[in-house]
């Protein structure tokens, strides 16, 4: 299949992601903009904020006392419940502008980073079960801490381009 028939095949269904009921809350009620984008932001602040003490434990920054397999266990419930509002909010919200953010080169910068930093946490988290007992010590791997970096730099890039996607979309 030809490169520019795939494209306009995702385009037909971009914009009919866009004219579904989802689409239509998102671009045209009143307050349905309004109120999932508040949703995304409490969903992200709730993902990236706890992420981010993993992280800095990761990089041997912050509570260097506890074991990093305790504060991953114990955090990692919180941080995807909040991905999981992210998440789903995000998709509500592209459903309503599906097209122009296709397009836009922000947003696929941020997905790339999201994909990415998926990657990373996969990877860490299957790393993790196999961790030795001195992986949990105050001085974390530099692979570790590299982890660690990566998730925040990741994270930072998605929500810059968030923010940026707002400002180029419209």
């Amino acid at each position: 299949m030809p490169c520019s028939h795939r494209v306009v095949i995702m385009l037909e269904i971009l914009a009919w992601l866009e004219e579904s009921p989802l689409g239509a809350i998102a671009r045209e009620s009143l307050y349905g903009f309004q109120v999932l984008v508040g949703i995304h932001i409490l969903g992200l602040t709730v993902s990236v904020g706890i992420l981010l003490w993993v992280d800095l434990r990761m990089m041997g920054i912050c509570l260097k006392g506890l074991p990093l397999t305790d504060v991953y266990r114990a955090l990692s419930k919180w941080f995807t419940v909040g991905f999981s509002i992210m998440m789903l909010s995000g998709m509500a919200l592209f459903a309503g502008f599906a097209t122009s953010a296709y397009e836009n080169v922000f947003f696929r910068i941020k997905i790339l980073a999201m994909i990415v930093a998926g990657i990373n946490a996969i990877v860490f988290h299957v790393l993790l079960r196999r961790m030795p007992a001195h992986a949990d010590s105050a001085d974390p791997a530099v692979s570790v801490r590299l982890a660690g970096l990566a998730s925040i730099t990741l994270w930072t890039v998605v929500i810059l381009c968030g923010r940026m996607i707002s400002y180029t979309l419209f």
